[in-house]
């Protein structure tokens, strides 16, 4: 056989969801054929029926952690994961990670870690701290994907926040490679005290207000509209947006013209505080869980396409440092671990409010590779594209169980609840690396460099 033919009744191709046959070799797709045309001897069939064929998942914000702290998650397992939740392609956060991604030879050995770990497609984020920003051309040319700052205490000491000063040293490096620079936005301008906040979810929501992402938000939005006028263009990307607040300043910014991305986060669209009882420490994360009347604005924000995209941002670590024994959220380490389930929960939400798989499938796929980078072989099923294919169940009716689970530590706040969607088969650049809950042969995964250099 010189390739595979996988058909299905409904395939999402960029003309929307209709019958078709996706015809594959090489690695990659050679056509898109209508449904009844017959298939050449050399294809072996792999017809669907029903189910939906559609472009790999691109998931942009991973924190795999790996070298340094492997015990908190790990390429495999946490490729694995992203194989079981039909991710065919994710990018790498620089932090959390030994040592931290912010010079080219810390990058190296990142390179170093992966061999043979990775069973889907990695990229990767370098990371930018006050003291690395006359390093960062050389951390550009080693093949990031573009990089990463807090403007608030990263929880790592090894990758701390940078301030305004340091951001507008950044950004005419950053727009010379024409990459983009990702914000942690929390900004905490009064310099608050630490606060009392032991086990109460409403008091932890309270310490990390709304006016902490609005106001880190706008001080991004000056410094690419000083820098646009001078001529100097650097793509500023907003990662986990959590407050509501900040979307009238965004879409404004929009507007004028600055090159202003945004995502958010399945937690951030599925889970809301009140719902959210003291003591569940699987909830932590920052910028928090806010309020369900937030919830809902952010998913009008994404139908009227003000929040550019969805992806996890799996922040795993060890189920010690999560306090779930203690019920300690002041002291629990921050961050939500569900990557495999982000497309069962996104959707079980989106096809309640009307939206279409295809929209959601352009959320998740095909804006994330374009914003990484990726977009001339990513996030399609589209002649000359890689075959990232996968076969989703969009019907079936799934409850979140800790057996399920494939990243490393089988904790997740989503136990029990219910998802709407199957993940049935993976494919990544032609082979099929995931089935009916299997994991198929080795990992065949590859990582992705940049290759172009400064403009």
């Amino acid at each position: 056989m010189s390739g595979v033919a996988i058909r299905s009744r409904r395939v999402i191709t960029d003309q929307g969801m209709q019958p078709a046959t996706v015809l594959i070799a090489g690695g990659k797709i050679v056509e898109v054929q209508p449904y009844d045309m017959s298939i050449d001897a050399d294809y072996e069939m792999v017809d669907v029926g029903n189910d939906v064929v559609m472009p790999g998942l691109v998931d942009t914000h991973v924190h795999i952690n790996e070298p340094g702290r492997t015990e908190w998650e790990g390429f495999n397992t946490a490729t694995q994961a992203a194989a079981a939740g039909g991710i065919t392609t994710l990018v790498d956060m620089p932090l959390n990670c030994i040592p931290v991604t912010t010079t080219a030879d810390a990058f190296r050995i990142k390179l170093d870690a992966v061999s043979d770990k990775l069973w889907v497609d990695c990229g990767f984020w370098g990371g930018v701290v006050p003291e690395n920003i006359d390093e960062l051309p050389a951390l550009l040319d080693a093949g990031v994907l573009g990089v990463k700052s807090f403007l608030i205490d990263s929880g790592i000491d090894e990758f701390p926040p940078v301030t305004d000063s340091d951001v507008k040293r950044a950004m005419p490096i950053l727009a010379r490679y024409g990459v983009p620079y990702l914000i942690h936005a929390e900004l905490d301008k009064e310099h608050s005290p630490p606060p009392a906040i032991g086990n109460s979810y409403q008091s932890f929501l309270a310490s990390r207000p709304k006016a902490w992402e609005n106001d880190a938000i706008d001080l991004m939005i000056n410094a690419a509209r000083d820098f646009k006028a001078q001529g100097v263009d650097c793509k500023v990307h907003i990662v986990h947006l959590s407050s509501a607040e900040a979307l009238a300043a965004i879409g404004a910014a929009k507007e004028s013209g600055l090159s202003f991305t945004v995502e958010t986060c399945p937690h951030y669209l599925t889970l809301f505080a009140e719902a959210i009882p003291d003591g569940k420490t699987l909830f932590k994360c920052c910028p928090p869980i806010r309020e369900n009347d937030n919830r809902e604005h952010l998913w009008r924000a994404l139908e009227q396409r003000l929040i550019d995209f969805v992806v996890s941002d799996h922040s795993p670590c060890t189920p010690q440092l999560k306090e779930i024994d203690s019920g300690d959220i002041e002291k629990a380490w921050g961050g939500i671990s569900a990557l495999q389930f982000s497309l069962p929960l996104v959707w079980h939400e989106a096809h309640q409010r009307g939206l279409s798989l295809p929209f959601i499938s352009r959320l998740m796929s095909w804006e994330t590779a374009r914003f990484a980078g990726l977009s001339h072989r990513k996030g399609r099923l589209a002649p000359g594209y890689d075959a990232d294919v996968l076969v989703f169940d969009d019907h079936q009716a799934v409850t979140i169980s800790k057996d399920m689970i494939k990243h490393r530590h089988k904790i997740t706040p989503y136990e029990g609840m219910q998802a709407t969607g199957a993940i049935r088969q993976t494919w990544l650049r032609g082979q099929c690396i995931y089935k009916d809950d299997q994991f198929i042969g080795a990992a065949k995964g590859q990582p992705l460099l940049r290759e172009s250099k400064a403009g």
